[in-house]
């Protein structure tokens, strides 16, 4: 098992990740506004079980092989800036609303609520990255198997995560009801979304393989 120092230390990197605005930030206050705290609850479920996935292949090495082959990690690349900039893009656009407006949208099933944020996170290939470059240094052999430490340091990282995200899907309505009266707050808080989504799509675009 790694030690207390290293656990505390991803998970303090894993905060960090989790706080900066993303596509998974994004969907689930989303729904969570369209559909309630339970759909934004499910759609957690979803997400979360796209890290168990990035985590299992990392801690197998299988994520090695898509880092290894070009084509395989330029294709997730390009397809996780594509939807960073359509998010972009429907924050900034010329009546846009920000993920905090409220809208009219079918509701959504459990089921497809779930895939969907499953789909979400799938589509960050950053995260298999910082599995891939972050695990090892956190590793230490003599501590006992690689495999065990790295489910443990996986298993903080989720659960950074899953309170980090649960707290969003429980306060995004009173976020969204503070915003409604204030225009100008509203009008900043998108193209503030919409730039940070911009930003992080042209650094995934360009960001060469590590």
């Amino acid at each position: 098992m790694p030690d207390l120092t290293h656990l505390t230390a991803f998970a303090l990197i894993a905060l960090g990740m989790v706080l900066t605005p993303g596509p998974n930030m994004v969907y689930l206050v989303s729904r969570t506004l369209v559909q309630g705290r339970a759909a934004g609850l499910v759609s957690l479920l979803g997400v979360l079980a796209g890290f168990l996935v990035y985590l299992l292949c990392a801690a197998l090495g299988i994520t090695a092989l898509l880092v290894a082959v070009p084509v395989a990690y330029d294709a997730l690349r390009f397809a996780g800036a594509a939807y960073l900039l359509f998010l972009a893009w429907q924050a900034v656009r010329p009546g846009g609303t920000s993920p905090f407006a409220p809208r009219r949208l079918s509701p959504d099933g459990p089921g497809r609520l779930f895939a969907m944020g499953f789909l979400t996170n799938l589509l960050n290939p950053k995260i298999a990255v910082m599995y891939l470059s972050l695990l090892p240094q956190f590793l230490d052999p003599e501590r006992g198997g690689v495999l065990v430490q790295s489910l443990a340091l996986g298993a903080a990282q989720i659960a950074v995560s899953l309170a980090v995200n649960a707290g969003i899907v429980l306060a995004a309505g009173s976020v969204a009801a503070f915003l409604a009266g204030r225009p100008l707050w509203l009008l900043a808080q998108r193209w503030l979304l919409g730039t940070v989504l911009a930003g992080l799509a042209l650094r995934m675009a360009t960001d060469a393989r590590r």
